[in-house]
């Protein structure tokens, strides 16, 4: 019987990346994202290259009503015939001004994304894998939840610790949870902030097809966190035993 994942963020980035190799190995594939044509668009070139079956759901997570609607194709134990076998939490922004030059409406969006979303699916999707007794979950933060970047930091260390705890909690109803914390990838994601590649050195930015080839390898390794190459281990390692003081004196990186 084959396996089915469900992506979110699925059109561009790490996202894409996922959806990619998943399909690769196998996996049918729920797209999720905002943009219609794009997943399509998407959905064809999975069809065609790598002959599995896919879905599209049209979302946006920030929506209550319409991330309800991922909930729901997550969270039913009796489908049978195509079950969420793994959910991967990719979905996510990030908002380039400090906190009081942004909206209250922007910041609460992205933290609607970043936690509200992440909290609901997670559930939605545990309660159907516990019942099997199977599934895996990769939700993807960062290693900025090891640092004081302001509310994306604060989102991301939230969803560091939720999959920390979440991992050993439903190890033995047969679901593994991954938490996966890249750091500075070559993606969309800056351009949508208007933060140019310039705003950080070279050496720190990451390949997304490398990162998401060794987040499958951790996850299938059955590792609770994954946090890509050497030089992000050692930055997330030194990050938490420096003073706050200090670490802050860098918050400034990649918002040129």
């Amino acid at each position: 019987m084959s396996r089915t994942a469900l992506v979110t963020g699925a059109t561009a980035g790490i996202g894409l990346a996922f959806a990619r190799q998943l399909a690769a190995q196998g996996y049918d594939v729920v797209l999720v994202a905002r943009d219609t044509a794009r997943l399509e668009a998407v959905a064809e070139e999975l069809t065609a290259t790598a002959g599995v079956s896919t879905e599209v759901l049209a979302a946006d997570l920030a929506d209550r009503a319409q991330l309800a609607t991922v909930e729901r194709r997550l969270a039913d134990p009796t489908d049978t015939e195509r079950p969420i076998d793994l959910l991967v939490n990719n979905a996510g922004f990030g908002l380039k001004g400090r906190f009081l030059d942004n909206d209250v409406e922007q910041e609460q969006a992205m933290l609607d994304v970043l936690v509200v979303a992440v909290m609901r699916l997670t559930h939605a999707a545990l309660r159907a894998m516990a019942e099997r007794g199977s599934g895996g979950i990769i939700n993807v933060s960062s290693v900025a939840g090891y640092q004081p970047r302001g509310t994306y930091s604060a989102a991301k260390a939230w969803v560091n610790r939720f999959g920390e705890w979440a991992s050993v909690e439903y190890a033995d109803r047969g679901v593994r949870i991954m938490t996966l914390c890249p750091g500075f990838t070559k993606t969309e994601f800056h351009g949508r902030m208007e933060v140019g590649r310039d705003a950080v050195p070279s050496f720190l930015w990451l390949d997304v097809d490398d990162l998401v080839a060794e987040a499958i390898a951790d996850f299938e390794a059955g590792k609770s966190f994954s946090v890509p190459s050497k030089r992000y281990k050692a930055i997330t390692a030194v990050s938490r035993h420096l003073p706050t003081r200090l670490l802050q004196r860098f918050q400034t990186l990649g918002r040129k």
